[in-house]
């Protein structure tokens, strides 16, 4: 199949959950024969047109210039080049700006299929204008694409409760990690067992206030690592309001997922405190590191995660949380195993890449029911 994948911001990643999910599995169904196309904005660190086989095409985006605004262009542009390019299918990544272009292509003859992503209409940075914008978004999106993908039993059951619409269930993927080396740590001057961290793209929403707060609260005094893209205005605003904690250290994006999955491996604690997404790829590369993990207390996480991690709504909670003694190395390796086991048997990338091809080739020969459930059947149901 010739398969185009836009709505994110290129690869390789240097930005987000989407970026890697776009890298990996591009790189996946090229290995597995496909044609496989991402989009990418001109502005990406990235100038070739193929990245380890994959074809990249470059899109204007002028969110550079004028802001949030140009991603509505950089998609329509995007769409105009995947519909125009004969492709069997179309992947878009969210709907936040692409959705109001859907009803200019919905009666082209390649197949379109986006993945969802959260509810973006609750993000806590956006005012109440562009919450009610974002959820229109969302509206549209559901009512012109025909194949929705859901990356989370939560978010599936949201959209067949609000729009009584199926969606396949398709989560995000991670390989467990296999080969720590401790040498790692000597380069960010740090100490097995001896830091924790975060890593998050600096927002507002993602709770990375209340963490530190509350391990500063707790009375730590071992470094703590906040990955992220720290130049923006949310992260300079950060940087600034920790500087006087010299334990506080601002990494920036790290792009090594040997790096990342070290740090992780080598942690106290890893905090996860996203909270309005569904399987989120980060918490993922956690449990698949053998992170001991601080989770945001919502449904989304706790699904994931079970009783293999502990819980946070706020400052105090965190507090309490470091406060109490560690677990003991045999209960700590029974709780890393069986997140180990998690992503073995339910989130494993191969798993991912064979339900998206799958899928692809279904639909592709109209041969596919998606039930409430979200199961995807062959032909007509009985």
């Amino acid at each position: 199949m010739k398969i185009v994948i836009i709505g994110s911001r290129g690869i390789p990643n240097n930005y987000g959950g989407f970026e890697q999910f776009a890298e990996f599995l591009s790189r996946s169904l090229i290995a597995r024969g496909h044609d496989v196309w991402v989009c990418s904005p001109h502005y990406h660190y990235f100038k070739a047109n193929r990245y380890i086989g994959v074809n990249i095409k470059h899109v204007f985006n002028p969110e550079k210039y004028i802001g949030t605004t140009g991603n509505f262009i950089y998609d329509f542009l995007c769409m105009k080049y995947a519909f125009g390019a004969s492709a069997d299918v179309i992947l878009m990544l969210g709907y936040t700006t692409s959705s109001v272009w859907f009803y200019f292509f919905k009666n082209r003859k390649t197949v379109m299929v986006t993945n969802m992503d959260g509810m973006e209409w609750q993000r806590s940075k956006w005012s109440p204008v562009i919450k009610k914008l974002a959820k229109w978004f969302e509206k549209l999106a559901v009512k012109n694409c025909k194949y929705l993908i859901s990356d989370h039993p939560v978010i599936q059951e949201y959209y067949q409760n609000e729009y009584d619409r199926s969606s396949f269930h398709i989560p995000y993927g991670a390989n467990v990690f296999m080969h720590p080396d401790e040498t790692i740590l000597e380069k960010f001057s740090l100490e097995k067992r001896k830091y924790s961290m975060l890593i998050a793209r600096l927002e507002e929403g993602h709770h990375i206030d209340e963490i530190i707060d509350g391990y500063l609260a707790a009375g730590r005094k071992e470094p703590f690592l906040v990955i992220g893209n720290y130049p923006t205005k949310y992260g300079k605003k950060l940087s600034d309001k920790y500087k006087p904690y010299a334990q506080v250290r601002f990494i920036g994006f790290v792009y090594k997922m040997s790096v990342l999955n070290n740090l992780r491996y080598y942690s106290e604690y890893y905090f996860h405190g996203h909270s309005i997404g569904g399987t989120n790829p980060s918490l993922l590369e956690a449990m698949a590191s053998g992170a001991l993990i601080i989770a945001h207390a919502n449904p989304f996480n706790k699904y994931i995660l079970g009783d293999d991690g502990f819980y946070f709504n706020d400052t105090d909670e965190i507090k309490q949380i470091l406060g109490n003694k560690l677990p003991d190395e045999e209960t700590r390796k029974m709780i890393v195993n069986n997140n180990y086991d998690k992503i073995r048997n339910n989130y494993r990338w191969d798993h991912v890449v064979n339900a998206y091809e799958k899928m692809f080739m279904e639909i592709t020969n109209e041969k596919s029911t998606v039930t409430k459930s979200g199961k995807i059947l062959i032909g007509s149901p009985e």
